[in-house]
């Protein structure tokens, strides 16, 4: 059975915002998703606005099937400017697990912003998803993302080797999991002060 959510959860973190992502977004998505430095790891390349609407119908579609939930990342104070997305997909209800995904647009890497949205997504998966594994995968030579997943206390599981094409060559993919039951999830798991 699929689990409905009601009303879009918007999260706040101490700089920044989580909200749905509509269509109005489009420019932004595409801002991000045909920049050469946020998609030189990332699985999706859009060439023109248009190309992006695509992407618009997936994060509605994977939304409205109850397989993922995406969102926009906003700094606190402009809430109709996106710089980046997060959200999980493939989320597979009956097993209780879904895969982690996420961009930033280059000017606001290196931040800490990408680790503060990923532990607000990460509480609410395993808080109010009921998750008990979340997964994520990311190309070896992508250090920032590899070096993020093991600071949120994932754990390398191994690696898919060459198992995706991109443009001329395959690339392989570190596969990385944490758990409801690590240790390093009980941080997303314990109750927020009110």
């Amino acid at each position: 059975m699929v689990a409905m959510i009601p009303e879009f959860p918007v999260l706040q973190t101490p700089r920044l915002g989580l909200r749905q992502i509509v269509r109005a977004d489009q420019p932004q998505i595409f801002l991000g998703l045909s920049d050469p430095q946020v998609t030189q790891y990332y699985g999706i390349h859009y060439e023109t606005l248009e190309s992006t609407s695509a992407q618009m119908d997936w994060y509605e579609l994977v939304q409205r099937g109850g397989t993922g939930l995406w969102w926009g990342i906003h700094l606190a104070e402009r809430l109709d400017v996106l710089i980046g997305t997060c959200g999980f997909y493939e989320w597979e209800q009956e097993h209780q697990c879904a895969e982690l995904g996420f961009w930033l647009l280059p000017a606001f890497a290196n931040q800490g912003l990408m680790r503060e949205t990923c532990d607000a997504v990460l509480r609410y998966g395993f808080r109010h998803l009921q998750l008990h594994r979340v997964q994520a995968r990311a190309e070896p030579a992508n250090l920032a993302s590899c070096r993020l997943l093991e600071r949120a206390g994932f754990q390398l599981e191994g690696i898919l080797r060459e198992c995706e094409r991109k443009q001329d060559h395959y690339v392989s993919l570190h596969c990385y999991s944490l758990l409801r039951t690590d240790a390093a999830a009980a941080v997303y798991l314990k109750e927020e002060p009110a």
